[in-house]
């Protein structure tokens, strides 16, 4: 074999190259979900991705005889990492075949890069944005993603590990709630009555038409009800609007639920239908006839329901408002048609949602992981991070 090759990419025929590699690992994936083209293509262009106007990214293939075969990015948010006061790489779309040398040479590319920017660690796979595609998949191939989680094969995190990387954080999970007329959902039925009897908790749903006012409510409860967490990250409310925006298109208000006691909002509950069941059959709308097949699929009726957040205030954890919102999530859904809840993902360290969503009979279906290497961070380069 001949030697592997590591080229930036730059232009936009090269991206598009770079984006559709997975394609050639996950071929023989039933349980892969594409990503989708365009968005990928927005977000990694220079003149459009927002990690561009935080910091700067950049983005290598490998090659070997000719042929594509593994690609990686490497990130430095600067504003984040001055606002946590750390010096972080994060490093993403980390895809390649099964082949460690393609990983070493991979990864000793943003090594390389990391250290001529100055910074000392490296931390991911994230897809810039921390949110969509998180960590490796370390247990769960045994159904299909729900949306904004990833798939990955199980030689990733072999590779990662024989590299030296070692796990950054508590694991992320995802829980799968069944909708049946189950024990524990009868148990929670009856005491979510009893809660409602003494009218103290007002669950209602999201008022799109006000939309502006639910993302400060949510931000709000964002900043209060995960600050607890060790690897907590503040958010903006740019970046919340953001991450809100494409589901207020795809959301049904009756399933986004919020808390209230006293008119103060202390919960919030957004369920959102599964794209991924669609998006499975729409081959990441490479094509302009993918288009059709993701219409034809989205008329269906999915089967998941997926919830990305459960947020209550810690003042209110045992008073019954997540007890309230479960339940009426799960009959509302339940008559919509939904047979199961995705619930994910959550921290494996966070003190209140997994003992939940055990005690509501959801059980753990996947187990994501991100990884950190520490790195020298004294190379030789530029004086200015830019």
């Amino acid at each position: 074999m001949s030697p592997i090759e590591i080229h930036p990419v730059e232009t936009r025929r090269e991206r598009r190259r770079f984006l559709t590699f997975p394609w050639r690992i996950y071929r023989d994936d039933p349980l892969w979900v594409p990503p989708l083209l365009p968005e990928r293509m927005q977000l990694i262009d220079p003149a459009r991705g927002p990690i561009y106007e935080r910091g700067t990214a950049a983005f290598y293939m490998a090659w070997q005889d000719g042929r594509p075969v593994g690609t990686i990015c490497a990130a430095d948010d600067v504003e984040l990492n001055e606002w946590l006061g750390v010096r972080e790489c994060t490093f993403g779309f980390f895809e390649c075949v099964e082949d460690y040398a393609v990983v070493e040479a991979l990864l000793q590319q943003v090594v390389a890069w990391a250290e001529m920017r100055h910074l000392d660690s490296i931390v991911g796979p994230f897809h810039l944005d921390r949110e969509n595609g998180y960590g490796v998949l370390v247990e769960g191939r045994d159904r299909p993603p729900a949306l904004l989680c990833g798939h990955t094969p199980p030689y990733y995190q072999h590779f990662l590990e024989r590299f030296g990387f070692v796990p950054a954080r508590a694991d992320n999970l995802a829980y799968a709630l069944d909708l049946g007329e189950t024990p524990a959902l009868r148990r929670l039925s009856r005491l979510a009555d009893r809660l409602r009897a003494r009218g103290q908790i007002a669950i209602r749903e999201a008022d799109l038409a006000h939309w502006e006012d639910e993302v400060d409510r949510v931000h709000d409860l964002l900043l209060r009800a995960l600050s607890h967490l060790p690897d907590f990250v503040p958010w903006r409310r740019s970046e919340v609007r953001d991450l809100l925006a494409p589901f207020v298109r795809l959301a049904d208000p009756e399933l986004v639920l919020f808390a209230e006691v006293d008119g103060e909002t202390v919960g919030f509950f957004p369920g959102i239908a599964n794209a991924n069941e669609a998006l499975q059959h729409a081959n990441g709308l490479r094509y302009p006839w993918d288009y059709l097949r993701l219409w034809w699929h989205m008329r269906r009726q999915p089967a998941c329901l997926t919830v990305k957040s459960v947020l209550v205030l810690p003042e209110y954890w045992d008073t019954g408002v997540a007890v309230l919102l479960f339940d009426e999530m799960a009959r509302r859904a339940r008559a919509k048609g939904y047979q199961w809840v995705d619930l994910s993902l959550t921290s494996d360290d966070n003190p209140h949602t997994p003992t939940l969503a055990t005690r509501l009979g959801a059980t753990l279906y996947k187990r994501y992981r991100v990884y950190r290497l520490e790195v020298d961070g004294q190379g030789e380069g530029a004086d200015e991070r830019g």
